[in-house]
């Protein structure tokens, strides 16, 4: 059957419209949607039942979204590290390593220990944050020195020490600081727990029963409702370093460099950056960041150093990064939605629906990038 046009796709030469990213992310995840509906109908489901016990799990009420954002949190954080390295087209596959290194890292300040017990929680946690960041930044230096240095493929380093990272975190936990032969260390001291919305709860019920005027106030606006909520205030963290990093690439001279770089790294050499130390330096940030949220998982809520601290947030970072169109802040709204995703994936059944959902974004997301490279248009054909 002859067809009355042809589709031709035309490279595009002028600037891709402003609004073009955001519509293909968006188009993106509702055809992702629609596909998963359409194969959850084929397997007997119903997919609006599903769409709503989704909705439910992770929105429907104050606790349920409190956990979505809490494991929005790190995705937060490794989305930002994926999005800074891939800015100058380094690609950083090693989120998930730097992430394990950076918990490590923080829990050498409670398991040495660097600090004695009496040591006030700001100051632990303060040094927690630091140690983590280090950790990671450390993870992030091998291969970003082997690639400036040597040109090595950095997919493949950074893959690679992915494994030492597990198996170097599982050596510790299995041998040197196993809690009773468990695959886990002992808990933390209270003083290097992250803070909990639930801590400042019991505050708030302690100041309403002096029974204040202000007290009657609070209770009115319905700020008693946060009581039980899993959210810590690691969430923080994510947000200031999305401000960070926005503020850096969209604001500064240094994230100007790095756009350059990767963008055209011979004009950048004619110009005269250092090539080689802005590769090192945007590697080891990329590492810190993903070690920050390494380090707010295990102080803000495991509380300890295990196995399998990550369901794989090192790897969901690359899709939330490459969904967000690498915008800072974009990053947050998407690290949400895949925390909802993680979330309501322990209670869909079948299990794997949220896997395979996940699965079918990251493939419509790197097919929509046809859309920002060229342009669809119908051609008619002139029938004879």
């Amino acid at each position: 059957m002859n067809l009355p046009f042809t589709i031709t796709f035309e490279k595009r030469v002028e600037d891709i419209p402003k609004w073009l990213p955001a519509a293909t992310s968006i188009g993106s995840v509702i055809v992702a949607f629609i596909i998963s509906g359409i194969i959850l109908k084929i397997i007997g489901g119903e997919p609006l039942l599903v769409l709503k016990f989704f909705y439910e799990a992770t929105f429907g009420s104050w606790a349920t979204f409190s956990d979505t954002i809490v494991k929005a949190t790190p995705l937060i954080m490794v989305g930002l590290a994926c999005a800074v390295a891939f800015k100058m087209k380094l690609w950083n596959i090693g989120a998930e390593g730097q992430f394990y290194i950076g918990a490590f890292a923080a829990s050498l300040v409670v398991l040495v220990p660097m600090v004695s017990p009496e040591t006030p929680k700001v100051v632990v946690i303060g040094m927690m944050i630091i140690m983590g960041m280090l950790g990671g930044a450390i993870w992030g230096f091998f291969p970003g020195y082997l690639k400036a240095r040597f040109q090595v493929n950095e997919i493949i380093t950074t893959l690679m020490l992915n494994y030492i990272a597990v198996l170097w975190n599982n050596f510790w936990i299995f041998d040197r600081w196993s809690d009773g032969g468990f695959q886990m260390t002992p808990t933390f001291d209270k003083n290097a727990w992250l803070p909990r919305v639930t801590d400042y709860a019991r505050e708030y019920n302690t100041f309403m029963e002096n029974g204040s005027g202000f007290a009657k106030f609070l209770s009115g606006i319905g700020l008693d409702r946060i009581s039980g909520m899993t959210l810590h205030v690691g969430v923080a963290f994510g947000l200031v370093a999305a401000v960070v990093v926005w503020w850096i690439l969209d604001r500064s001279r240094w994230g100007y460099e790095i756009k350059l770089i990767g963008d055209n790294p011979k004009a950048a050499r004619y110009a005269g950056l250092n090539i080689t130390r802005n590769v090192v330096l945007v590697m080891m940030v990329s590492g810190a960041l993903a070690g920050l949220a390494g380090m707010s998982e295990v102080t803000g809520v495991v509380h300890r150093l295990q196995e399998r601290i990550s369901p794989g947030y090192g790897f969901t970072g690359i899709i939330v990064a490459w969904l967000a169109k690498l915008n800072p802040f974009a990053v947050i709204i998407v690290a949400i939605l895949f925390g909802a995703l993680i979330v309501a994936g322990r209670e869909l059944q079948p299990s794997g629906l949220a896997s395979l959902l996940q699965g079918i974004i990251l493939f419509m997301v790197i097919s929509s990038d046809v859309l920002l490279r060229y342009k669809i248009r119908l051609v008619r054909v002139q029938m004879a």
